[in-house]
């Protein structure tokens, strides 16, 4: 038994540099992509922002069929009009992620290849293969600010969604059918919190925990596998108003760049993704800093008072 241990301490290190270097190596050669084509994706909140942009990116994939969820019909609508124009098979279902027992109801009818429309049309679906969760909301406040139910919402869509979502119905299908991916459009306010933004902090941060765990767990589900995208202040109007101190360098990213991105870490089969690579500098200050640094830090970029102008999408 001695031995068995023994032997098993000192190839761990060995395994690590291994794949250290895999990984380096990945990383400057062109990785072979995943072929999306015949994949079915359900994106969640996927009539606006970043997600209706990752619509249209994996469109070009050549999916076998796009299903959107949210809760603004006249966006779903727009979207699924375009995407269908494209030449993709899409459908839109109204969806609160945040309601528990509407969201149960739709993944079952999704499970069951049989959905019911508003309009009273029976649509036959296929496998959902891919599941993007991306639907969330910000209040925009801090905690002596924020009312109970703003509170409790921000944690229903952006983070106990997912455990509906996900553990209850959609990874059971993917692990029956050996086939599957699971994306998680967060956010880098999910390791690095920002004052007047606390509901969304939290929720994003639980969100990472869920995803973390998640991913691990499927160490050993072959053919299902999981994603993570944390990328830094997106134009989208979900955050308009937002203001840091030196936006020349610090330029808040495209959505089409975080969806095009975030398809690409799917096809690479890449756990975690920050956006941009800058963050990883983020990341690692606050691993090493003392806390009184890292205020300093928000102070002279502006991270501290950024929401003190915000003005979006609640």
């Amino acid at each position: 038994m001695i031995w068995k241990w023994l032997g098993a301490v000192l190839l761990l290190p060995v395994q690590l540099v291994c794949l250290v270097v895999k990984a380096a190596v990945c990383a400057v050669l062109p990785p072979k992509l995943r072929d999306l084509a015949g994949d079915s994706v359900l994106v969640t909140g996927g009539g606006r922002g970043i997600d209706r942009h990752l619509a249209f990116d994996s469109n070009k994939r050549f999916l076998l069929q796009i299903i959107l969820w949210g809760r603004t019909e006249k966006c779903l609508k727009e979207t699924t009009e375009e995407i269908r124009m494209m030449g993709t098979e899409c459908h839109y279902f109204i969806c609160d992620v945040g309601n528990r027992e509407e969201v149960y109801r739709q993944a079952k009818a999704v499970r069951e290849k049989v959905i019911v429309t508003s309009h009273l049309l029976f649509l036959q679906v296929g496998d959902i293969t891919i599941l993007v969760n991306n639907a969330a909301v910000v209040h925009g406040k801090s905690l002596m600010d924020s009312d109970d139910d703003a509170l409790l919402k921000s944690q229903h869509i952006n983070t106990l969604g997912q455990f509906w979502k996900m553990a209850k119905q959609q990874d059971n299908q993917m692990l029956e059918l050996q086939n599957g991916h699971i994306v998680c459009l967060n956010s880098v306010l999910a390791l690095s919190a920002i004052p007047g933004a606390i509901d969304y902090c939290t929720s994003k941060a639980s969100s990472f925990a869920f995803m973390e765990s998640l991913t691990l767990g499927l160490l050993d589900c072959p053919g299902v596998n999981a994603t993570t995208v944390l990328p830094f202040h997106t134009s989208t109007e979900m955050f308009q108003g937002m203001r840091i101190r030196f936006p020349n360098l610090f330029p808040p990213l495209k959505p089409e760049t975080v969806a095009r991105r975030t398809v690409e870490a799917v096809q690479m089969n890449q756990a975690f993704l920050l956006l941009p690579w800058t963050m990883h500098v983020l990341v690692i200050l606050k691993s090493i800093l003392p806390q009184a640094a890292l205020e300093e830090i928000h102070k002279f970029s502006g991270s501290y008072t950024c929401m003190n102008t915000f003005k979006g999408r609640t």
